[in-house]
């Protein structure tokens, strides 16, 4: 039960809680353990109160202490494992997972296989196939009985993209170039937004003929029933596994071809879903195997961007200024794995008089930026040579390349709207061929970008083409002064030749289902 003073600082802390005061909660819970630290609802609040305010570090510590209390707390391991992914530590989390899908829980499992199913492309310790098996494993709980709707070919293909992120302007440039580009002669098109709308702000170019869908929060058995009663053609997926809570929308089957574009990076593991597009960089044909849908690859990358909004200049490389080399990544931190962090300080340790710049929202609270020091300090690198800073409003966030000479990816979960901006920027990405779809995402981008020269071969020759760069930063004045318009005239922004080979696919895919 605890002593009467834990009880009294644990009664305040959850009224604090309750209030959505969570900073004081977390405080007054503090001031509980402290009074008796083997009072089990004392840590398992401040693990919560903790959470809520992203700051993970310190709630992975209280949530394991929770656990050790009582490891029956099986609904415990969901939040432990959200805060080790939060912050890269992406193989422990699927173990949590794991764990509490096993654990006899049926709601702890729901949320598990769908929390795993979802991260699996990031764990360094999954490979192709485990990828493919627990995305299947989720589909198959998750599966309702699909419809088959009717197929009334008209004049015009009705296509419907599916997003829960239409008015959110950084997102959407890697997809609204393509849809802005549809032939309304051919083609009518439908945008079902399950979030924001879509606006001029964030890149769309109203059409009259255009239809959008707001849907609120109906049910995605109700947002299934209105997309078979509107006879869509061809429903595309935008969301992917970046919306968890809509994604199931398709294993209703309302549209007579279901079709995946982004926000996958491997196989869906729906039954439902006809095929999933790709380009040779992405995805060999030997990897097919591993996607329960089939392969449309489309002939430059399958992730053309297009930057519609204003952004600040190129600068100049700061080496120049600073009288070192700065590494950097903007990339959220739950792609930092460890194996990234042992290859990051290779590269530091290799130039010794460098430093690495890292910003991301995660690194906004004190005990994930004491997370990511501790996690360099035991590959030897010192604080005093990393820059850690939070997150920020988009404009001031892109003026942080700036600062940044050569910008590190990370694996295997790369960057993909961090490697447009960051080679938008003028600063070039280094990046290798990865093991798997989510490993080689800037390198689809980089490629058809003509900066196939950031592309190392393995992750050896990522380290060494760092390390070498950064022995000769002369070069990077004139690279990154040409780099945008090198960048904007090549395949990976020709958003209007990715839309007619995307046209081609939808249009031979709904023939075949005549």
């Amino acid at each position: 039960m605890g002593t009467p003073d834990a009880r009294a600082w644990l009664l305040e802390a959850d009224r604090l809680h309750h209030a959505k005061q969570f900073e004081a909660a977390a405080q007054h819970y503090r001031q509980a353990v402290a009074c008796d630290p083997a009072l089990f609802e004392a840590w398992l609040g401040l693990g919560f109160a903790l959470g809520a305010i992203q700051e993970h570090g310190e709630a992975i510590e209280a949530l394991r202490h929770a656990l050790a209390l009582r490891p029956e707390a099986t609904r415990l391991r969901i939040n432990l494992a959200e805060s080790l992914f939060a912050l890269g530590h992406v193989s422990a989390a699927v173990r949590e997972y794991e764990t509490a899908a096993g654990g006899g829980d049926p709601l702890a499992r729901d949320m598990a296989l769908r929390n795993i199913a979802c991260i699996a492309p990031g764990d360094p310790a999954l490979d192709n196939l485990a990828i493919m098996e627990v995305r299947r494993r989720w589909a198959e709980a998750a599966l309702v009985q699909p419809g088959r709707p009717a197929w009334r070919p008209g004049e015009k293909l009705k296509i419907g993209y599916v997003s829960s992120f239409f008015g959110a302007r950084n997102w959407m440039k890697m997809f609204i170039g393509v849809i802005n580009a549809h032939d309304r002669d051919r083609f009518e098109v439908h945008l079902i937004a399950t979030g924001d709308l879509p606006s001029a702000e964030a890149g769309y170019r109203d059409h009259r003929d255009d239809r959008i869908w707001e849907i609120g929060d109906i049910s995605n058995s109700e947002l299934a029933g209105h997309i078979v009663s509107a006879q869509l053609d061809v429903l595309v997926d935008l969301n992917g596994y970046s919306d968890l809570a809509r994604m199931p929308v398709l294993l209703h089957r309302p549209a007579r071809v279901q079709l995946s574009w982004a926000n996958m990076y491997a196989t869906t593991g729906f039954p439902t879903v006809d095929c999933v597009v790709g380009d040779a960089w992405t995805i060999p044909p030997d990897e097919e195997q591993f996607c329960v849908e089939r392969v449309r690859r489309v002939p430059n990358t399958y992730l053309a961007f297009d930057v519609f909004y204003p952004v600040p200049d190129v600068a100049p490389p700061p080496w120049a200024r600073t009288g070192h080399i700065t590494f950097g990544s903007l990339m959220s931190a739950y792609k930092i794995t460890d194996p990234v962090i042992e290859a990051w300080s290779r590269v530091l340790h290799g130039v010794p008089e460098s430093r690495l710049l890292l910003r991301n929202q995660a690194l906004s609270q004190a005990s994930n930026r004491d997370d990511f020091l501790a996690r360099f300090a035991a590959n030897g690198i010192d604080a005093t040579r990393l820059v850690l800073e939070g997150g920020g409003e988009h404009l001031d966030f892109l003026r942080t390349y700036d600062r940044i000479d050569i910008a590190l990816d990370a694996f295997p979960y790369n960057g993909g709207t961090s490697t447009a901006e960051a080679i938008w920027q003028g600063v070039p990405l280094l990046t290798f061929n990865g093991d798997r779809w989510a490993g080689r995402t800037s390198r689809s981008i980089l490629m058809e970008a003509g900066l196939g020269d950031f592309v190392a071969d393995d992750e050896a020759g990522f380290v060494g083409k760092a390390i070498e760069m950064a022995r000769a930063p002369e070069a990077l004045a004139d690279m990154r002064a040409r780099q945008r318009a090198k960048v904007a005239a090549s395949p990976a922004c020709d958003t209007g030749g990715l839309c007619r080979q995307l046209e081609a696919i939808y249009r031979a895919e709904a023939d075949a289902k005549r």
